[in-house]
């Protein structure tokens, strides 16, 4: 479809056995046909490099495990926990931290009475719970019927005040942003925040601005979160145009992530020092709301950790 070279092939076919390729025609649409290091492409063609073992990068560099409270339910961060809601993406992100992720193992306890049966009696169970984060996969890969279900059982909840839906679903597959969907979340009692992932600007074209307006229409917060990128987005120009498009189709900026150290993902990884220097540079030429926080997510810590940049000279240029 893109006229790539022919020697790419048998790597990217040993590294998809690892994780496969998965990616809409509409997201391979904004690629530069013929140029295998296009910024979209670098972030889901499989690559030979993912199979290099290397040192400091694990299946699970978050411990999730550890972060189990029930089946489907992790907790990380005091007054708010992740609903697992599905392992089906639209779209397989090589640096994702969840490739590895055993979502067989989070599955229902016997005579519980439904996938997330259990991960709801906890969440009822824990009154300091106040928001609830659709996570997955991404939870707009289930039909609006479950997703309709599934809110409608967290609303129940009284301690609840707040719900979280993240998902790459309107930047990779703006289309699923339909009628049935906006209804869907319209139809939710509890305020709305929802976070997309975008990590390029060539990702936002006129249909997921549409995506996007409609998603605020509908009553969502919209924040974006991206992770910095080696040869995708490790630069002044493409992350400060990143922010401005964001904010013009109504997406604030809120987290850049340093990259989890997942297995396969060593050749992706931008170190600290660089992404301090960018985010100083964005500083320089960015409105402070156009300047997302750069952080790090830390296992056991008790929030995401932020990096500091103060002091931190911009690069040349």
């Amino acid at each position: 479809m893109l006229d790539l070279p022919a020697a790419l092939l048998p790597g990217a076919r040993a590294a998809a056995e690892k994780f496969r390729l998965r990616v809409p025609r509409s997201y391979v649409a904004r690629m530069r046909r013929g140029d295998a290091r296009d910024p979209l492409l670098r972030q889901v063609l499989p690559l030979e490099e993912e199979l290099h073992e290397t040192p400091g990068f694990s299946a699970d560099p978050l411990d999730e495990a550890a972060a189990r409270r029930a089946p489907n339910l992790l907790q990380k961060y005091r007054g708010r926990a992740l609903l697992i809601t599905t392992e089906a993406c639209a779209v397989h992100c090589r640096y994702c931290f969840r490739r590895e992720f055993p979502y067989a193992e989070q599955g229902e306890e016997p005579n519980t009475g439904g996938r997330w049966a259990a991960a709801l009696a906890g969440i009822a169970r824990d009154a300091s719970l106040e928001e609830i984060i659709l996570s997955g996969g991404d939870p707009l890969s289930l039909s609006d019927a479950r997703l309709q279900g599934l809110t409608d059982a967290l609303t129940r909840i009284p301690h609840l005040r707040r719900l979280r839906v993240h998902t790459r679903q309107p930047i990779v597959l703006p289309s699923r942003v339909d009628a049935g969907l906006l209804a869907w979340l319209r139809g939710i009692s509890l305020p709305v925040v929802v976070v997309l992932h975008a990590n390029h600007p060539n990702e936002i074209n006129d249909e997921v601005r549409e995506a996007c307006a409609a998603l605020r229409a509908a009553g969502a917060q919209l924040l974006n979160q991206s992770v910095l990128l080696r040869d995708v987005n490790d630069d002044v120009p493409t992350l400060r145009d990143l922010s401005c498009r964001l904010f013009e189709a109504g997406v604030l900026p809120y987290y850049l992530h340093l990259q989890d150290r997942v297995r396969g993902t060593a050749h992706l990884e931008v170190d600290e020092p660089r992404a301090q220097q960018l985010i100083a540079a964005l500083m320089g030429c960015l409105s402070g709301y156009l300047v997302p926080r750069l952080v790090r997510e830390v296992a056991g810590a008790p929030w995401k950790v932020p990096a500091p940049h103060l002091g931190v000279p911009p690069p040349a240029g």
